[in-house]
């Protein structure tokens, strides 16, 4: 393999397989190195904003084959219940990570791209190129390393990242039910410590997945237990849960996620998905700004070899700065909403003026929210 035109990708998630796809697509050589099986699921909110569907069409990835549940409305409600309903301004889509991501593994396949099942051990950068190194005893070199890991990983910590240090005290569980909720509508409930999304994915499935802090959750037995505790108060919630049916074994669980800062790029390691950043769930935007990360990576990387971006450093100053322009405002508002939902007082104080004034829940929704991303 020529490793000058070559880019490795550690980490086979949603951004990780849309950069596989796109690098190949413009010819470059791709590996892109997954720990897990596909398919597989995943703790994830399941629902994407209509903003990357134009990317989409251009990488040739028709998802209308997985079956997608097409979402239009919002429903978002207090922990004692009071509910704001509106429009959401751009529509999105609801389809599993389990399809998701074994779908677009398929397509980056076809695309060329090599997919190997290993867990990266380390990523050393020495005289302008990379090795990585993996469990099994393999060895990769590479130009170009991106960095699509997700929300935290053994390489954060080699790499000694500033938010990996820190303790982080929030707890996601998510589970397929089936049951009864409208194809059309994703519902973000609040409840005593933390929020929970529901919306349906392929095949008349709800997705449920929530989010809560870990001092709230940690006075109770199990997750059972919280969820008849706590979760539950909000009547939306014990309406859903009481008239669904689980269809996991149990819950999947993922905790220390960490909203902290993060960034773009480190160790010249240009970080995508929630490698680079993760917004707050209640944003409902996690997966479009992956899949809208990854162009942006992607992009830049074809400048590089096409030498339209002359160094190493050009091109990380570069996808700095676009990353900041795309995400950052969307990631502090995530931060501020988040705080505020969590003190019971001011989130009052919001939710009552927003009832008064409902136009501003669209403007809201639309601070975290992209535009649709076209390709030049």
């Amino acid at each position: 393999m020529n490793a000058t035109k070559a880019v490795t990708i550690v980490g086979g998630g949603l951004a990780g397989l849309t950069a596989a796809i796109h690098l190949s697509k413009t010819g470059l050589k791709v590996i892109l190195i997954e720990k897990n099986e596909y398919p597989k699921h995943k703790v994830c909110g399941e629902y994407i904003s209509n903003e990357i569907l134009p990317y989409l069409d251009w990488l040739s990835i028709n998802l209308s084959e997985l079956n997608p549940t097409h979402i239009s409305k919002l429903d978002f409600s207090t922990s004692e219940g009071k509910v704001i309903k509106c429009d959401l301004p751009l529509g999105g889509f609801g389809v599993s990570r389990f399809a998701l991501d074994a779908f677009l593994c398929k397509k980056a396949i076809e695309n060329g791209c090599e997919i190997i099942q290993d867990n990266v051990d380390d990523i050393v950068f020495d005289n302008d190129f990379f090795t990585v190194s993996t469990l099994n005893n393999r060895s990769i070199t590479s130009k170009i390393v991106i960095g699509a890991f997700g929300k935290r990983s053994n390489i954060d910590q080699k790499l000694k990242r500033g938010f990996i240090q820190e303790k982080s005290y929030w707890l996601a569980v998510k589970a397929h039910y089936f049951g009864e909720f409208p194809n059309d509508l994703v519902a973000l409930h609040n409840f005593e410590g933390g929020y929970c999304g529901v919306s349906k994915v392929e095949n008349n499935v709800i997705n449920i997945c929530y989010l809560v802090s870990y001092e709230s959750f940690k006075k109770y037995k199990s997750i059972e237990d919280f969820q008849n505790q706590i979760v539950i108060k909000n009547p939306h919630l014990k309406l859903i849960f009481d008239d669904s049916k689980i269809l996991f074994d149990a819950p999947l669980t993922i905790s220390q996620i960490s909203f902290d800062k993060k960034a773009a790029v480190e160790n010249h390691i240009l970080m995508i998905g929630d490698t680079a950043g993760l917004i707050h769930p209640l944003c409902g935007n996690g997966m479009a700004m992956a899949i809208h990360s990854a162009k942006i990576a992607s992009e830049l990387i074809g400048d590089f070899y096409a030498k339209k971006i002359k160094s190493r450093d050009e091109l990380e100053k570069k996808y700095i700065a676009e990353w900041n322009a795309n995400f950052k405002k969307r990631l502090r508002i995530g931060r501020i909403l988040a705080f505020i939902l969590q003190k019971t007082k001011l989130s009052s104080v919001l939710m009552e003026i927003m009832i008064k004034f409902p136009f501003l829940m669209p403007i809201i929704i639309k601070r975290t929210h992209g535009k649709p991303i076209v390709v030049e």
